[in-house]
């Protein structure tokens, strides 16, 4: 065992050793010209992406690696994983603050506008949004937001600031937004800021909105919007002929650039020190608090699905092993094996996105509402095997031993078949629950807060993957040791019963 473990160290240290000291041989990127042949990294579903995509496939091999926040790309960058990394100017601005050995190119790779998406058959929202931009721009609001997030003279020195006789008398606008793109949206203080927030606040005041804030996965913010559950996206969205296809665009409320981000052969530098950095990922600005609100909902699905699971697997258990011992039930046996086959051949997070965006697609139901009805369900396939495999394993003696007593199958089923089924699984639904805690590290996807989302929260504000993504492990590492530790007595103490 010490061996083992041994080895399992030594192989942990070299794996660190690697990932933190190696560099793969790359291509040097001082120029435009330079990407072809490069790898190149950038935000899925980005303008960046749409147009670093024209070199994927040429003749000098360039390599496109596409990743969901800009945040993993730099980190690669700094890495050597990748060459360049395309992406807005401000947000490239601030992911390169800190870092001495990244630089930005003196040319821009594309010009842009930014415009706010609107659902096709919203019509009357988008020309009252338009309406809205149009004022806000005549009465100088918008350079105002601007210029305090923008500009050496002016950060920080014009928020924006609702009216005092602004009222909300027509209700919610619920907004799509990916809040890891300073400066036109982040996390200060555990609420989003930044450009496009100001400026959404500013237009729900012109139409009398509370805005409400949802923040999802920057790929899934036009298929929220598109589907209603939120009614404009805002997030550096630029309009394009493709996303046109199924999005309405407003007018544009910025003018930016996509930029190149590149390593500085010249520069060197140090990183800041460990204590200074564990301080900057969780002690500033409260950043701790996004793990310990992810893990509360991450803990709350988890509980709630397995219970639920155990119900729908013990309906659907029920019916198959009638089937299997009796052939009755024959139509809801049939049922049930495709509901098995569906759930258990398609991904958690397919299920997942199914059921909210098109299951859920005109009902306004809470998120963590949805994310325990999927996982419900996904659950409730495999615990109906668990205990189907357990009633399966009871001799066939002991029903036959009921039944000579006089009692019914159903009677015999319930006293004497599934007190021992449910004995023999109970450590296997143990495992069940600890497979179903790390599952709902996907629930990003819908813009819910869990554990994994809050760590991806902090590695967007600090543009550090190390400790964000080790704090996380940790915690989950955490949990399933208490969880396996419980399954492990649970099951001495069925053995001793059994002595």
């Amino acid at each position: 065992m010490k061996k083992k473990l041994s080895l399992l160290l030594l192989a942990l240290t070299t794996a660190l050793m690697v990932g933190c000291g190696s560099k793969d041989t790359g291509k040097l990127v001082q120029t435009m010209d330079d990407l072809e042949g490069a790898r190149i990294g950038v935000q899925l579903g980005t303008i960046g992406d749409i147009y670093a995509s024209d070199y994927e496939g040429d003749e000098a091999g360039t390599v496109i690696e596409r990743y969901n926040k800009i945040a993993d790309a730099v980190q690669a960058l700094k890495q050597g994983k990748i060459d360049a990394v395309i992406v807005d100017e401000q947000p490239a601005i601030a992911s390169t603050e800190n870092e001495a050995t990244l630089t930005i190119l003196d040319e821009p790779f594309a010009l842009e506008e930014y415009a706010i998406c609107i659902a096709k058959d919203n019509d009357e929202l988008l020309t009252k949004v338009n309406e809205a931009l149009a004022e806000l721009k005549e009465d100088g609001t918008v350079d105002q937001i601007i210029n305090n997030y923008i500009g050496d003279s002016t950060k920080g020195t014009c928020p924006y600031v609702s009216p005092e006789d602004v009222s909300y008398d027509n209700g919610t606008l619920v907004v799509a937004t990916n809040v890891a793109f300073p400066p036109y949206e982040y996390y200060d203080k555990g609420e989003p800021v930044g450009i496009d927030m100001e400026l959404i606040t500013a237009i729900g005041d012109k139409l009398g909105m509370k805005v409400k804030v949802e923040d999802i996965e920057f790929d899934s913010i036009i298929n929220a919007v598109d589907s209603h559950k939120a009614d404009v996206g805002i997030a550096g969205m630029t309009m394009t002929e493709e996303r046109l296809k199924s999005i309405n665009f407003s007018d544009s409320y910025v003018t930016s650039k996509q930029v190149i981000i590149a390593a500085d052969p010249k520069a060197t530098g140090e990183g800041i020190g460990f204590i200074d950095n564990l301080k900057r990922n969780f002690i500033d600005d409260d950043r701790w608090t996004f793990l310990t609100k992810g893990l509360v909902n991450t803990l709350i699905i988890a509980l709630c699905a397995v219970l639920a699971g155990m119900v729908i697997g013990f309906m659907v258990a029920i019916v198959r092993v009638t089937y299997d011992k009796t052939g009755g039930l024959s139509v809801l046996n049939a049922i049930c094996k495709l509901y098995l086959t569906i759930i258990r051949g398609t991904p958690m997070m397919i299920q997942l996105l199914i059921i909210y965006y098109v299951v859920f697609k005109s009902v306004n139901v809470p998120k963590l509402l949805v994310a325990i009805i999927a996982f419900s369900i996904n659950s409730g396939a495999y615990v109906a095997e668990i205990m189907r495999g357990g009633i399966m394993s009871i001799d066939n003696g002991q029903m036959e031993a009921g039944r000579s007593l006089g009692l019914t199958y159903k009677q015999t089923m319930i006293s004497i078949i599934l007190p021992q089924a449910i004995k023999n699984v109970l450590p296997s639904l143990g495992n069940e629950f600890i497979s179903l805690i790390k599952e709902t590290s996907i629930c990003g996807y819908i813009g819910l807060m869990d554990l994994t989302r809050g760590g991806d929260i902090i590695r967007s504000i600090t543009y550090e993957a190390f400790l964000p993504l080790i704090a996380v492990a940790i915690i989950y590492l955490f949990i399933v040791q208490l969880l396996t530790l419980g399954v492990g007595q649970l099951e001495k103490n069925l053995r001793k019963n059994e002595q």
